[in-house]
């Protein structure tokens, strides 16, 4: 069993010394509360949760995983995992960033990250449970009726239910437009859905009493495709206007997936047959709530991957320092031994720098993230939440794709690092890397991000929210230009921004004239945009630490990382501007036939 140990100073370090969030905080609805010993005690009692909770039950979980009775459609979790849930719910975290009004204790979402971040590291199958209450919270909220929020919010915060998300069916996937599941409408004002969804999170499980299920299905009238969909609230067990729970409604668990990872993670067949449902919002209209829960859903899957990115690093780490394995080629670092630790080793230290500078990295990423989640929903000026919004929706493709895909990476070198221990069971590395599989595709995949980021982000909002990162990163290197602590990071930054928006404006041109131009381009296009980004809170990361008054190891540690994200992953980019003005023929032009 591999020890996690939540990062506490260098998330504390991200939130405080480099984002400065204690001063967001002083101007944000919900921001009073959050004081700075309100917050240190929040992480520190996550942390434990977490550290001497959740941490344990990883490995055995996904031995165990989770059991279907197929006689009564009931799913039983792995030993633990119920009693786990119960002490989350007992601790407050459910409602850690909830509305009050419906027993949240409405702290700012930027508090919300790390937890989620601790969670994850600690044990991903678990975190899958309550993941989606967190959009279900928010579809509800914004496009509920109020007295579907009085119904069903209060459980769900309280966490005595959970939320799902049920959009794919076994004939589509990402392509919505295809969807067939039926909501009939009934003269009381309910609907009856029916239909089969697949792979739904947590669609079934023994941790609460009911489970809100938002399914996406049509009315008898909706036109065919994407604007035709609408969406509904399916409970488990009826509830009717009043809140008042009734019987087992028409929605059943069919099967569980057997999947590559996550293995303590329940990913169900859901059958609808006739389930009774509400409405919400406008008909023909489901989109636009779903979309309110995916964007949350793709952030929390960005953390996913933080996170199993932090735990694949903690593990090598220490074996790295442990383990003996030949001498380094220097000579001998510790002659007294009979052979040498790991770490002396060059390519050992490459793979552990990278797991670092993603992890670090990638936590400022997701934490600034989800600042501007606070900005857009907490913060008073109309034309500052407006910028934010830009900002967030530009930046949410980016966070769930890049840190999805380095998870992926990390979890690796994690097994690399560990050589043919990493490949057996039992030292949890080969768990990490299967779990980390899922983070690139589910809550769309990498390409569906990099396609959302291109067409959608740059290319019909004629790049608002990339102008608006390029302003932050071109203050940035204004301010710094005398700056020693960051001079060397300063003007490769500046020169690549200016890079990054050359080839955006080329790219444009292109796609003008040949629409293939944005899927050739896409998943380079995100790749080249991520590194960039990262490299911006590289730079910024190693000017707080300056500034700051942490240690000077950690100040040190900075540096020696930035350097080595400068010059060994971000010349990755010009590999992917390479590859984006190639001419797009060479994946487009040989005939489907010809194949083979």
């Amino acid at each position: 069993m591999t020890v996690y140990k939540a990062p506490l100073a260098d998330m504390r370090f991200v939130m405080f010394d480099l984002l400065k969030l204690d001063a967001q905080y002083a101007r944000i609805d919900g921001g009073a509360n959050a004081t700075r010993d309100v917050v240190d005690a929040i992480l520190d009692e996550a942390a434990k949760f977490a550290e001497t909770v959740l941490a344990p039950l990883n490995a055995p979980g996904d031995e165990q995983g989770c059991t279907l009775d197929k006689a009564t459609g009931a799913v039983t979790t792995p030993p633990g995992f119920k009693d786990a849930y119960a002490k989350y719910v007992d601790g407050g975290w459910s409602g850690l960033t909830a509305p009050e009004a419906y027993g949240g204790q409405h702290l700012p979402e930027s508090i919300g990250a790390p937890l989620k971040e601790m969670l994850d590291s600690a044990n991903l199958s678990w975190g899958n449970f309550p993941l989606l209450s967190h959009g279900a919270t928010e579809a509800l909220r914004l496009h509920g009726e109020e007295w579907q929020r009085a119904a069903f919010l209060k459980p769900i915060v309280e966490g005595r239910w959970t939320g799902t998300m049920c959009l794919t069916e076994p004939h589509c996937g990402s392509d919505l437009g295809l969807l067939k599941t039926r909501a009939e409408p009934e003269p009381d004002g309910t609907y009856r859905l029916s239909g089969t969804k697949i792979f739904i999170t947590a669609g079934e499980h023994d941790l609460t009493q009911n489970i809100v299920h938002l399914v996406l299905a049509r009315l008898p009238d909706a036109p065919a495709g994407v604007k035709g969909i609408s969406l509904f609230i399916v409970p488990k067990h009826k509830v009717d206007k009043n809140g008042k729970v009734g019987g087992r409604n028409a929605v059943n668990c069919g099967a569980i997936e057997h999947k590559m990872g996550i293995h303590a993670s329940v990913t169900c067949v859901m059958n609808f047959d006739g389930a009774e449902g509400y409405l919400i919002g406008a008909p023909n209209k489901g989109l636009n709530a779903m979309f309110t829960m995916m964007n949350t859903a793709r952030l929390a899957v960005g953390i996913q991957g933080l996170g199993l990115i932090e735990r694949a690093f903690q593990g090598s780490l220490a074996y790295a320092r442990e383990r003996l394995q030949g001498r380094a080629l220097s000579g001998a670092k510790f002659p007294d031994r009979p052979a040498d630790p790991l770490i002396v080793h060059p390519d050992i230290r490459r793979m552990l720098l990278t797991q670092k500078s993603f992890a670090e990295g990638g936590r400022a990423l997701a934490y600034y993230a989800a600042s501007l989640v606070d900005l857009v929903e907490r913060v008073a000026d109309a034309a500052e939440r407006k910028r934010a919004d830009e900002l967030l929706s530009f930046i949410i493709p980016i966070v769930k794709a890049l840190l999805t895909e380095a998870a992926n990476e990390c979890t690796y070198h994690a097994v690399q690092i560990f050589g043919g221990h990493g490949y057996i069971h039992e030292t949890g590395m080969e768990q990490f890397a299967r779990d980390a599989r899922i983070t690139s595709i589910y809550e769309g995949t990498t390409q569906i991000q990099a396609l959302d980021l291109l067409g959608r982000k740059i290319m019909q909002t004629q790049g608002v929210g990339l102008k608006h990162f390029l302003e932050e990163i071109g203050a940035f290197c204004q301010a710094n230009i005398g700056n020693a602590a960051v001079q060397e990071f300063v003007a490769p930054l500046a020169t690549i921004a200016k890079q990054w928006a050359d080839l955006t404006q080329e790219i444009g041109k292109r796609a003008a004239a040949n629409p293939d131009e944005i899927g050739v381009c896409a998943v380079d296009y995100l790749f080249y945009s991520g590194y960039i980004a990262l490299a911006y809170f590289w730079a910024r990361s190693v000017a707080a630490a300056e500034n700051s008054a942490q240690a000077q190891e950690f100040k040190q540690a900075k540096l020696g990382t930035a350097r080595f994200y400068f010059a060994r992953i971000l010349p990755r980019t010009l590999a992917h501007a390479a590859a984006m003005r190639a001419n797009p023929d060479s994946l487009m032009a040989i005939p489907a036939e010809q194949f083979g």
